[in-house]
């Protein structure tokens, strides 16, 4: 099997693809588990924190088809995830357009190279 090495913006952008996949699908219970917060990486392991243990259970019930489509797309049949339930977790993530772009620019800084080729705005 496959163990190659990826990085933590690699998995990001597997994690936020296969959440996105889940939205289209009609999961969007599931997707929004995975958009609560990004997870961190340390070598293999994701590790990924739910605020309580109902969304554990729910993400646990779900997590074979996202470590599937993780180590599929990263190559890499090493990949293993940690869930830890913290009660006092707030959401990190904003739902503003301007914070998401901010999000992505992160990602990606190339978002910026494409918005202002094509002229494109955030308030459209």
């Amino acid at each position: 099997m496959p163990t190659e090495d990826f990085t933590e913006t690699e998995m990001l952008v597997q994690w936020n693809k296969y959440a996105q996949r889940l939205g289209d699908k009609g999961h969007k219970i599931m997707q929004s588990l995975l958009l609560i917060n990004d997870p961190t990486l340390n070598g293999t392991v994701i590790t990924f924190e739910l605020p309580n243990e109902g969304s554990k259970l729910d993400f646990e019930g779900q997590i074979h088809g996202l470590l599937g489509h993780l180590k599929g797309h990263l190559h890499n049949h090493d990949i293993t995830i940690e869930v830890n339930v913290n009660e006092t977790i707030e959401i990190k993530r904003s739902l503003n357009d301007q914070d998401r772009y901010n999000r992505l620019l992160e990602i990606n800084p190339n978002i910026d190279l494409l918005r202002t080729t094509f002229g494109l705005d955030l308030n459209a």
